[in-house]
């Protein structure tokens, strides 16, 4: 367990409901004083959603502010609260079987708001090695945090987005389940441009490389936040991937994604630049 200092123990006691208005609070001040981070939310729905009605793009934009104020709050009792407490609040569905299987495994876990919780409920569930990929934080006090956070069950590897897929790839080779985010926009290189939401967007090929390298299955999960905590579904293996074109895994992915995000819109990470690399040529969107 994260010992942490003792106030945060006993904030991670408060009832969820507490936690969550507190979240909201912190929401509704990110959503009125980021005012950059506003317009590239504003600017991403837009993009993503051009035939949704501007008030709808605008709930939507103030639930993602809000998700993102109760995910960081809810880590509070994610990384100081008693594991039976995890455990209660984050309810696993779907193929979970799966994950018990020995072996190299890539889980895709795509930037919904609940990402930290599902981290925490399976390293806490599953018994078996983990890996995943953290990029440090600008405030060593948080990012110490955040670290001791992610590390509290199952004593997994967390690899320094500095080292790159090669911590990944030894996981890999030891048999670990890697839990990968590889929808953001990190740039051109070892990316390819496919549509997202029918805008082409700069997809990094790591999921298919390192699911050939490995010989390792692709199994997606998905956590959604809810009034009792969060769901967190863990989905069959995907079939006949990597297919040997990574172009085309690419756009698969993000195909997939699509699919996820539009059942919840307000869930997403939409306060990243996805569209911030744009193709030769093309104009700038934000």
């Amino acid at each position: 367990m994260v010992p942490g200092p003792w106030w945060l123990r006993g904030l991670a006691r408060l009832p969820l409901s507490w936690l969550r208005t507190a979240g909201a609070v912190l929401g509704a001040v990110l959503y009125l004083g980021a005012m950059r981070r506003r317009a590239v939310v504003h600017r991403n729905l837009a993009l993503c959603f051009p035939q949704a009605s501007l008030a709808q793009r605008r709930r939507w934009a103030w639930q993602t502010f809000r998700h993102f104020g109760q995910a960081f709050v809810d880590r509070v009792w994610l990384w100081h609260a008693p594991p039976a407490v995890v455990a209660r609040r984050v309810r696993l569905e779907g193929a979970c079987d799966a994950l018990s299987d020995p072996g190299p495994q890539l889980l895709y876990a795509p930037h919904f708001v609940g990402l930290d919780a599902a981290w925490s409920c399976l390293t806490l569930a599953f018994e078996r090695p983990w890996a995943t990929m953290y990029a440090p934080q600008s405030n060593p006090t948080l990012d110490a945090w955040a670290r001791r956070g992610r590390e509290r069950f199952g004593a997994p590897r967390i690899v320094s987005r500095r080292e790159g897929v090669r911590g990944l790839m030894r996981a890999l080779r030891e048999g670990a389940a890697v839990f990968l985010l590889p929808d953001m926009d990190l740039g051109a290189a070892q990316s390819v441009f496919v549509p997202f939401f029918g805008v082409p967007a700069a997809t990094v090929t790591s999921l298919p490389r390192l699911a050939a390298a490995a010989h390792a299955p692709v199994i997606p999960v998905v956590a959604r936040l809810d009034a009792q905590g969060y769901r967190v579904w863990v989905g069959p293996a995907w079939a006949n991937y990597p297919s040997g074109d990574e172009e085309a895994d690419a756009a698969r992915m993000n195909l997939e994604l699509q699919r996820w995000i539009v059942e919840s819109p307000g869930q997403y990470h939409w306060l990243h630049r996805r569209f911030k690399t744009r193709p030769p040529g093309a104009a700038e969107l934000y």
